[in-house]
């Protein structure tokens, strides 16, 4: 068991795929895989205890001796229904925004539009869980993950923020892409990947068994067949190089 490698895989519906994939697979008795929120995925591959991961973008370049690993990643063309900035009120209109705790590259996009599109500077709260709660009058939140997907009827307004990042840009968006803190084998990498991608060929079989509070099997499998864009193709590179030099300002 110590010579198998950490992996830390996101939790979220998104990468069920993933997650199907390496547990399906003969990459299984090589790896230790861990399941977390985005940000602990980072942590991890921060603080070395983790050597693989599926980080969020934002916090790539505090990962040390980073290189990504994957032509596969979370992105998406447009809207995704899964990274949300919710309100009761109209963009001109908020005073504070809630920040999700559980993503950076989310509130670092949110902050992005904020400035660079949306023009506004609302305060930026920082969220505890239960936040949601809190949603209400001038107070808006971005919410990300199955609870966005689950929430988007309670709310009156309800902001995609892939979607206004490629009206703002023209382009697509990465939330997170598969890393290593580490020199790897090529022969590991490869079958890493083929372990991705016969995932991404069972998307139904890897949300069979899914559960969550308003999200049907039926929903998931729309959900992961047409928000989500898993291919880190070079459109998503350029996006993922404009958006780390545009947060490296703040």
């Amino acid at each position: 068991m110590s010579d198998r490698i950490k992996v830390s895989c996101v939790s979220y519906l998104n990468s069920m795929p993933f997650i199907y994939g390496l547990q399906q697979s003969d990459i299984a008795n090589q790896i230790v895989l861990s399941l977390d929120i985005p940000s602990v995925c980072a942590s991890k591959l921060m603080s070395r205890e983790a050597t693989i991961g599926l980080v969020p973008v934002a916090s790539i370049p505090k990962i040390p001796d980073v290189r990504i690993i994957s032509d596969y990643c979370i992105g998406a063309n447009g809207a995704v229904s899964s990274v949300m900035l919710f309100s009761d009120v109209p963009l001109e209109e908020i005073s504070a925004v809630y920040l999700d705790y559980q993503s950076m590259t989310s509130v670092n996009l949110v902050k992005v539009l904020a400035a660079h599109y949306w023009k506004i500077a609302p305060e930026w709260r920082q969220a505890a869980p239960g936040f949601e709660n809190s949603i209400q009058g001038n107070v808006a939140g971005v919410i990300i993950g199955d609870r966005a997907i689950a929430a988007k009827e309670k709310y009156q307004y309800a902001y995609d923020l892939p979607a206004e990042w490629k009206k703002m840009t023209g382009l697509p968006f990465v939330f997170a892409c598969w890393v290593s803190n580490s020199d790897l084998s090529s022969e590991f990498i490869n079958s890493f990947n083929r372990a991705l991608n016969y995932g991404l060929e069972h998307v139904e079989d890897s949300v069979r068994d899914f559960k969550a509070d308003g999200i049907s099997v039926d929903v998931a499998i729309h959900y992961l067949r047409n928000f989500i864009d898993y291919r880190l193709d070079a459109p998503k590179r350029m996006a993922m190089e404009k958006f780390l030099a545009v947060i490296a300002g703040f």
